[in-house]
């Protein structure tokens, strides 16, 4: 997936976990991950069932294993802050959930652009948060958001899929700009209804944050990539 670029200033930040606001902020940005990878597995699982090969069935089963295997790691590290996993990501459970039953893929070919583009924006979001977080909980973070072999395997399938059928360009390339609407939408949400995570990113005397301007960057940061990864499928953004 495309990386974002996140303030620099942000990247040295080492807020101490003692801070009572700040661990009830982490803790909430993992379990929202948490919940996001749960929520990964799950579907991946399903887009396995309509996979046209049996090599693409593998595939798919080889990304949802990756997206499980990051549970334990980022559940760890929620014990460590004193944080409950379960409990950090049922808070997330129901808005996930909405989002997901919004954005239904309809067959094979809008499962893998969900994967690669709605994963991807969610993912770019996180980082950008990461950013402004300890060392520590920032390269779990990135490490659990790294790119799984979805990215080539997604493009390489889209592609050749267009090749065949030139109308399911037009086709997939309104459900991605669909994707991207609601996925942004999710990302504020989540940043919003959790008042830790909004204080996280407002920053404070002794921690750097977001102030409109700086939001309204990681925005468009969050919209360039998606405009790439678009193009990388040979959609239209």
């Amino acid at each position: 997936m495309t990386e974002s670029s996140a303030p620099t200033s942000a990247q040295t930040s080492t807020q101490p976990p003692q801070d009572p606001a700040y661990t009830a902020a982490v803790i909430d940005l993992l379990g929202a991950i948490s919940y996001g990878e749960l929520s990964a597995f799950e579907r991946l699982a399903e887009d396995a069932k309509l996979a046209p090969t049996l090599e693409d069935k593998v595939a798919i089963g080889s990304m949802a294993a990756a997206e499980f295997s990051h549970l334990e790691r980022l559940h760890v590290r929620l014990r460590e802050l004193g944080g409950d996993p379960y409990a950090a990501m049922a808070s997330f459970q129901v808005g996930f959930d909405q989002f997901h039953a919004h954005t239904q893929p309809a067959d094979w070919y809008e499962g893998l652009i969900k994967a690669y583009v709605g994963e991807g924006i969610a993912a770019d979001f996180y980082r950008e948060i990461a950013a402004y977080l300890d060392p520590a909980t920032r390269d779990l973070i990135v490490a659990s958001l790294a790119d799984t072999g979805q990215s080539a395997f997604v493009v390489d399938r889209v592609r050749a899929g267009i090749a065949d059928d030139h109308r399911l360009g037009g086709r997939l390339a309104l459900w991605g700009r669909r994707l991207m609407g609601e996925a942004l939408t999710q990302a504020q949400r989540v940043a919003a209804e959790r008042d830790a995570l909004t204080a996280l990113l407002a920053g404070g005397v002794d921690r750097p944050g977001l102030d409109l301007a700086a939001l309204g960057r990681m925005f468009a940061r969050l919209t360039e990539n998606h405009a790439q990864r678009m193009a990388d499928l040979g959609l239209d953004a």
